[in-house]
């Protein structure tokens, strides 16, 4: 397969100049030997061929290239900016090599679990070979936004949106982080290669449930929400009414029997575990009253 081959023409400065000076010469021949046949149509070949020369100057500017073909033949690419002469029969189509934003509004995609997602990325890409972005794919913008398109759906099919269990390590869309902008970026490399294009940097955009599940979901996150802080909760209370017991048959401060104990643990929990204000009960007789 053939590759990008970097040229250097000649400076656009003393082409400018020869031309020039060829057309001086020539005018200054007709007006001179306009009497002889020969040097007339000598000196008009010459002027032709210097006015058809101005079409070879070429400018590049920086960050920018230019494939030159001649007759369908691949001659070369110029990289450097500056002021050039090629030959004027060349071909030659503009490449940036500028880095480039591609913002891509989120699409409606299924993750690994089957859930319907909406799904967006932000891609910085650039041309890295000339020869494969002019002539591997018919238009190299319109491929970096098609395969973008296409990356997203794979990465999102790879991976589930979230992960409701906490023992499980599992990675996820959500909380995946580098791990998932890396896969992204790895699978737009492999695709946009073909085309000659560098990956600069991938990142999820926007991640959130398609609209038709986005209430059961949220419900979902807040019920786990809540049973993990209930969870942390009796945790808790549970350590602090075994300080609460320990304490007081250390201290002997009362002797409890196991009914006493159970009376007590009840009540200790009803206190720490509820998740509204308690209110107190003054008991003026007897524990058994």
């Amino acid at each position: 397969m053939e590759k990008e081959r970097v040229i250097s023409k000649s400076s656009g400065y003393l082409g400018l100049f020869a031309i020039l000076v060829l057309m001086a010469l020539s005018v200054l021949g007709l007006v001179q030997y306009h009497a002889n046949p020969i040097m007339v149509t000598v000196c008009v070949v010459v002027l032709v061929l210097a006015a058809v020369s101005i079409i070879g100057l070429t400018v590049i500017d920086p960050n920018e290239s230019s494939v030159l073909v001649l007759f369908g033949d691949y001659k070369g690419t110029i990289r450097r900016n500056g002021f050039f002469w090629v030959n004027p029969f060349y071909v030659k189509k503009k490449i940036s090599l500028r880095a480039r934003n591609l913002n891509r509004d989120p699409i409606k995609v299924n993750d690994r679990l089957g859930n319907p997602i909406m799904i967006g990325i932000v891609l910085v890409w650039k041309v890295k070979e000339t020869f494969k972005a002019a002539f591997q794919v018919d238009d190299y913008a319109h491929f970096v936004d098609i395969q973008s398109e296409s990356a997203t759906r794979r990465l999102a099919g790879h991976y589930a949106y979230d992960n409701f269990d906490d023992e499980q390590k599992e990675i996820t869309l959500r909380s995946g982080g580098e791990e998932v902008h890396a896969a992204l970026e790895k699978e737009l490399a492999e695709r946009l290669s073909i085309a000659g294009i560098e990956v600069v940097e991938a990142r999820i955009s926007y991640l959130a449930y398609a609209s038709e599940i986005a209430g059961a979901m949220l419900r979902r996150q807040q019920a786990t929400a809540v049973v993990a802080a209930r969870t942390k909760i009796v945790e808790g209370a549970v350590s602090m009414v075994e300080l609460a017991l320990d304490q007081l048959s250390k201290k002997k401060v009362v002797e409890l029997d196991e009914d006493k104990k159970a009376t007590m643990v009840s009540n200790l929990m009803v206190v720490l575990c509820s998740d509204k204000d308690t209110t107190p009960v003054v008991n003026t007789g007897t524990l058994y009253q």
